[in-house]
Formats: C-alpha cells, sequence, structure tokens
C-alpha cells in the first residue's frame, strides 16, 4: 500500500537551532556587506574574493554544526509518509539528519560549479575555494549558489511535486522569497497544510488555503506537529 504524501517546505528557520545564522534576521548584514553585495551575480563581477570570503565562512560555519531534533522529526516522518523536502537552505543538514529526497531550490554549499557557461561540471568542495581553483577543464569556480536575480533550474521539479501532497509542512520560512514564495500555489484544495514559524507571515498565497498556524521554533513546531498528527514519538519505537 502506497503512504500518503508529505510534502516539506522548508527555509533558513529550521537551521537556525542549529547554530546558522539566518541573515534576514540578522539585519541582512555580514562582515558590515549587505547580503546583496555578496550573493548577487553583479557582486562577484565586482568583488569575487569578497564573496568568496563570505562562501569560505559560511562553508565553515556548516562544518561546525549538525542536525538538530526538528531535522531529525522531519526525517522521521518517512516511517507514515513519502516524504519529500523541498528547502530554501544551502546547507546539507537534512541529509546529514538523514531524509532520502532533498531537493535544493537555491544551490548547495558544500558544491562549487565551473563559471564557463554550457559547462555544468560539479564539485564536491568542503575547504575553502580560491580564485585560482579550476574545474577538471580548467575554467574557474564558483559556488554552487543561486544568487538572487538568477534563475531557479530546480523551480520546474518542484512545482510537479506539490500536486502529490496530501500534507504540506512549512518549516521557518518567511515566504517572502520568490519564485519558491508561490510554490504553494500549486496544491490540490484538499491537502492539510501546517505552517510552524515564531514569527509566521501573512502570505497572501497561504492565507486562503487555511493553514494551520503552529507559532513556534522549528523544533517545538515539529514536536507539537506529531502530536497534532497522532504520530508515534520516535523515541518511543
Amino acid at each position: 500500500m502506497n503512504k500518503p504524501c508529505a510534502v516539506v517546505l522548508t527555509g533558513a528557520g529550521i537551521s537556525a537551532e542549529s547554530g546558522l545564522q539566518t541573515f534576514r534576521d540578522a539585519g541582512g548584514l555580514w562582515e558590515g556587506y549587505s547580503i546583496y553585495e555578496v550573493a548577487t551575480p553583479e557582486a562577484w563581477e565586482r568583488q569575487p574574493q569578497v564573496v568568496l570570503d563570505f562562501y569560505n565562512w559560511r562553508r565553515e560555519q556548516l562544518l561546525a554544526v549538525q542536525p538538530n531534533k526538528a531535522h531529525q522529526l522531519v526525517m522521521q516522518l518517512e516511517t507514515v509518509y513519502d516524504v519529500q523536502i523541498i528547502t530554501q537552505n544551502v546547507d546539507d543538514l537534512h541529509e546529514r539528519a538523514g531524509s532520502r529526497s532533498v531537493l535544493h531550490l537555491h544551490g548547495a554549499l558544500r558544491q562549487v560549479r565551473c563559471t564557463k557557461p554550457g559547462h555544468s561540471e560539479i564539485i564536491p568542495w568542503d575547504g575553502p575555494l580560491t580564485l585560482l581553483d579550476t574545474c577538471s577543464a580548467g575554467h574557474p569556480l564558483r559556488p554552487h549558489i543561486v544568487w538572487f536575480g538568477e534563475e531557479v533550474p530546480a523551480m520546474t521539479h518542484a512545482i510537479s511535486k506539490m500536486p502529490e501532497a496530501d500534507l504540506l509542512i512549512i518549516i521557518g520560512t518567511s515566504l517572502q522569497v520568490y519564485p519558491a514564495a508561490g510554490l504553494t500555489g500549486y496544491v490540490r484544495p484538499d491537502c492539510r497544510i501546517y505552517y510552524i514559524d515564531p514569527n509566521p507571515a501573512d502570505s497572501y498565497e497561504l492565507r486562503h488555503l487555511n493553514p494551520t498556524i503552529i507559532q513556534s521554533t522549528a523544533v517545538a513546531g515539529m514536536e507539537t506537529l506529531y502530536q497534532l498528527l497522532n504520530l508515534p514519538k520516535p523515541d518511543s519505537r
């Protein structure tokens, strides 16, 4: 018998309790730079070393933290649901928690890619990236990140998954970044929706779907969700 489908849409809030900084909550600044000065194609053209320093710092920070209980509870939904995670996060904490199907909308911090147009080589990368590093064909590398102003290649796949959802769980996202914020518009009318966030956004796209709001952090919110769905406590199995 097929399991019901749960789509889990996650943002920075689910990783905050692991110790990863959420730049919107921090005023969008890093070392005095606006996030838009280190996360756009224009910034890469103008000051590539600053951009590399930013992502090298973020990668170092990521390698120093672990998945938290919210990531683990999302993974353990797989005992009951066919789970598809669609994340705006560039960290790999869902994967490290054991989740099997994770779609990254905005790229992956522990990967870099070739800068030559039409050359799609993607390389795992855990150390600092420098301006002298190259792909196998000798072309410069850049972080494998979808910057502000760039197309989101994974959106087509993400949109195709939304109508499959019997259950949609939204965790730790402001629902302000497009096109990801528009994904809720693709769910079926009978889809049950839960929105977990300490400061839930008043999203027009979400409001008309009548979600159940759990005004809480990701960990406490997932624990509440398990109670609302009458799911077995993971530590009781």
